[in-house]
């Protein structure tokens, strides 16, 4: 493989990594293979730190076609927990509040569940890693501040739900980019008249690159360290 030229490599996140954990380790492992001081490694879209799945790494001068995956329609799985909400929309923060559940029914959910398909406008969560006068929005979040988020226009195009577990709800959403998983469990949940948090997120696709294809993170840094030049 020539990294330096360019080369995209599709990398299963762990949990509790960060995107830029993925990006500097294998930054740091490409360095070492091909001993020079410095190559441009990149990703195309976060993750949050609480959600696995794929993300897009971008070595050399491949990193020019960043931008091209990014506004590439996104495939997540995970599930939503009803009745219990958090600041941050997911397990980031302690639960802080509760509500109710038991009016919500079947036919409730596919109701509200229609809402949510097709184009919108999206709050992103206060805990995002959104810009607000050249500062991100969690590192206000974390300083006790609300910071004031500017809603996106965003597009649903698939929505399906489980939910034979109860009040946990299992999900599959397809969505344009810059559409927040955390937002739609938070809306989610007030529409049903209660409160929602994010407690599992996955990502299973970007355009036509599964996760099925992608690199344990690890792993591929020591394949990376062990590969013949």
């Amino acid at each position: 493989m020539d990294y330096q030229a360019g080369e995209i490599l599709l990398v299963d996140k762990p949990y509790h990594w960060t995107s830029f954990d993925v990006v500097n380790k294998l930054r740091w492992a490409l360095k070492q293979k091909l001993g020079v001081k410095n190559i441009k490694v990149g990703h195309a879209g976060t993750l949050d730190p609480l959600a696995t799945g794929l993300l897009i790494i971008c070595t050399g001068k491949a990193t020019k076609q960043i931008d091209q995956f990014m506004g590439q329609e996104k495939e997540y799985t995970g599930t939503i927990l009803l009745g219990k909400g958090t600041p941050s929309y997911d397990l980031e923060t302690e639960y802080n509040i509760e509500k109710p559940f038991d009016h919500i029914s079947s036919e409730m959910l596919e109701d509200v569940l229609k809402t949510f398909i097709g184009e919108q406008l999206q709050t992103p969560p206060i805990f995002s890693a959104k810009k607000i006068d050249g500062k991100r929005a969690y590192d206000m979040a974390r300083e006790g501040k609300t910071p004031e988020m500017r809603q996106n226009l965003v597009n649903i195009r698939e929505f399906d739900i489980d939910a034979a577990n109860f009040p946990e709800v299992k999900f599959r959403i397809c969505c344009s980019k810059g559409t927040y998983i955390r937002s739609i469990a938070h809306d989610f949940g007030q529409k049903l008249g209660s409160v929602a948090t994010l407690i599992e997120l996955r990502r299973t696709r970007i355009g036509d690159y599964s996760v099925d294809n992608a690199h344990d993170a690890s792993l591929l840094q020591k394949e990376i360290l062990a590969a013949n030049h």
